[in-house]
């Protein structure tokens, strides 16, 4: 019996996205071709894989069965396809999709900048901001790398640590009260910097245990809408220490938490498809060593007058 290879591809897809419409523009088909290589894996497995109901595709039992399966061989056999020569930068002509917070991105992106523009003048980075939902976009085909603060759940996605950052408050010079004591702290109204827009987070765990609640004045996606935020008035934000320091205004100064401040860990982390991947491996590298480096930059740990490091 004579097989396509190519329909697993587009199966994994299918299960994946449980639309048609979605596996096309994932595999960059058009929906008919989409729906006549559908039609394909039904006759090859004698199964309709994909039952419309309303408006919406369901797997079939089978198709539940065989989608992990489906998804390991796809991901085995593009290991084995993918080139394993070493990589010439200046030669690489490719587009990356990297995604990661704000905080990240404003760490990474004028330093790699300057170096893909001197020894790597075609390759393409698109940054994209965190989703707002919790869909695996390294599973689906979508990015290429992510920065989170945690490991990925999927056995078939990879990951390193990258950078361990620590928590620490920022507020004006002359702020009314010392956010460096947890009475100050809780006193001072709060700016939380959520992309989903949360008012909870591993902050309000250290107040729970003194026993005190902090009011949350704003909610805002960005790093830099919250400094602004907190330059106008006499408010507070917690902020990863090492990535921020450079990115103070004037106004604005570090202090340290009231207590041992959190690690909050960056990690790198990539689809295993993409394991022998020589272009993928060298840009996995530079992101590592340029994040390192942001550690060991002057004015990483904040701006003066910056207590004495945390940690």
């Amino acid at each position: 019996m004579h097989l396509d290879l190519n329909l697993l591809t587009a199966l994994d897809a299918l299960l994946d996205e449980r639309s048609v419409s979605a596996a096309a523009d994932r595999l960059h088909l058009s929906q008919p071709a989409m729906s006549r290589t559908l039609s394909r894996i039904r006759r090859a497995t004698g199964d309709q894989i994909l039952v419309r109901t309303g408006r919406s595709m369901l797997p079939t039992p089978y198709a539940e069965q065989i989608r992990d399966e489906v998804h390991q061989l796809v991901t085995r056999a593009q290991a084995v396809l993918s080139p394993t020569a070493e990589v010439d930068p200046a030669a690489l002509e490719r587009t990356f999709t990297l995604q990661c917070n704000d905080v990240i991105a404003d760490a990474l992106l004028p330093r790699l900048a300057a170096e893909l523009t001197d020894s790597a003048p075609g390759v393409r980075l698109r940054f994209l901001g965190e989703a707002d939902t919790t869909v695996d976009e390294l599973r689906r085909g979508h990015v290429d790398l992510q920065v989170t603060d945690a490991a990925p759940r999927h056995a078939d996605t990879r990951s390193t640590t990258v950078l361990t950052d620590t928590l620490a408050v920022v507020g004006h010079h002359d702020l009314p009260h010392d956010p460096s004591t947890w009475e100050g702290f809780a006193s001072l109204p709060h700016v939380v910097i959520s992309r989903r827009g949360r008012v909870h987070d591993r902050v309000d765990d250290l107040l729970d245990a003194q026993h005190l609640r902090r009011r949350v004045a704003f909610t805002v996606p960005t790093l830099a809408l919250a400094l602004r935020t907190v330059a106008a008035h006499h408010l507070i934000t917690v902020v990863p220490r090492l990535l921020t320091g450079h990115a103070l205004p004037a106004p604005l100064r570090g202090y340290p938490l009231p207590g041992p401040a959190p690690a909050v860990p960056a990690v790198l982390a990539w689809h295993a498809r993409h394991d022998r991947d020589s272009a993928h491996r060298w840009l996995r590298t530079l992101i590592t060593d340029t994040l390192a480096a942001v550690t060991r930059a002057p004015g990483a740990a904040g701006t003066a007058p910056v207590p004495e490091p945390m940690g």
